[in-house]
């Protein structure tokens, strides 16, 4: 019966085991770039948090490369798909952080051009806003245009979804 089960499961190459953990490795050297808040918000191990905390520590290359591969060895029981989307969302060069952006951006126009009505949708799609607040913001933003002003309220109304997005995101 075990024989059967030897043969069912490939055997990795040593190849293909030498790439994963390269990649483990780039991983970890991203993580230990995130300021501690970000980290805070990653389901990591206490021991890789001390080992993150730590990394700035070894200065000599060797040092370094050592407690790299001490990092990499501790995230093979990490959920590594949960940290690498989550690098993603944060990532400003990534592909989903612009669409992100750009989504938010075109929120950003079409409350300040339409008002109540985009308000309205708005709130279906992020319940937690604040939607008072958000009413202020554009009658300030439709003002400011007519009387051919800087958009401050623009900028104001874009960085409140963009907070109540990464809330919603748990990102912050």
């Amino acid at each position: 019966m075990s024989d059967s089960l030897d043969e069912a499961l490939p055997e990795k190459s040593k190849s293909q085991i030498k790439r994963e953990m390269h990649a483990l490795v780039d991983l970890g050297k991203k993580l230990t770039g995130l300021n501690p808040d970000q980290l805070a918000l990653l389901p990591l191990t206490d021991m890789l948090r001390k080992a993150l905390a730590d990394a700035p520590k070894h200065k000599s290359h060797i040092a370094n490369k050592r407690h790299m591969q001490y990092i990499s060895k501790l995230l093979r029981d990490q959920d590594i798909a949960y940290i690498e989307s989550f690098l993603e969302q944060i990532n400003s060069a990534s592909r989903h952080y612009n669409e992100r952006f750009h989504a938010l951006e075109q929120w950003r126009d079409k409350l300040a051009n339409e008002g109540d009505v985009a308000l309205a949708e708005f709130i279906l799609l992020y319940p937690e806003a604040d939607r008072q607040h958000l009413r202020q913001l554009i009658r300030q933003a439709q003002q400011e245009a007519a009387q051919q002003k800087p958009p401050a309220a623009c900028r104001k109304i874009f960085k409140y979804i963009r907070e109540i997005d990464e809330l919603q995101r748990g990102l912050r």
